[in-house]
């Protein structure tokens, strides 16, 4: 049976960002990362399946990211990225689920793969 979550399992500080166009002010428009909110969340590591190692020969790492649902976390989408606050480190959003009692939402994620 998974592991009762409790607001004691959310250890990390994380930034929900999302990819915008942005105009420089002289006609250009560059394309970057915009924090939308920040949140505390928890982490679980993937550990077995064949895409789960697949990926970890490529240097990729497997998570689900699980915050509180609110109606923040609920506009989220697989186009934003996750930034760690402590260490900086950036997850790219694979899926989004809403847990069966609608208290909680998943992200899964995978680090260490190239911006898209």
């Amino acid at each position: 049976m998974a592991e009762k979550r409790s607001a004691g399992k959310l250890y990390f500080a994380v930034a929900f960002e999302e990819r915008q166009d942005l105009d420089d002010g002289a006609g250009n428009v560059s394309s970057g990362w915009v924090e939308r909110f920040q949140s505390r969340a928890g982490y679980i590591d993937m550990r077995g399946g064949e895409a789960v190692i697949a990926s970890r020969l490529q240097g990729q790492h497997t998570l689900v990211v699980f915050v509180r649902a609110s109606s923040q976390s609920k506009s989220v989408t697989s186009d934003w990225r996750i930034r760690d606050n402590r260490d900086g480190r950036i997850f790219n959003i694979r899926d989004i689920t809403i847990t069966p009692d609608r208290a909680w939402i998943d992200f899964l994620c995978q680090s260490g793969v190239a911006e898209g």
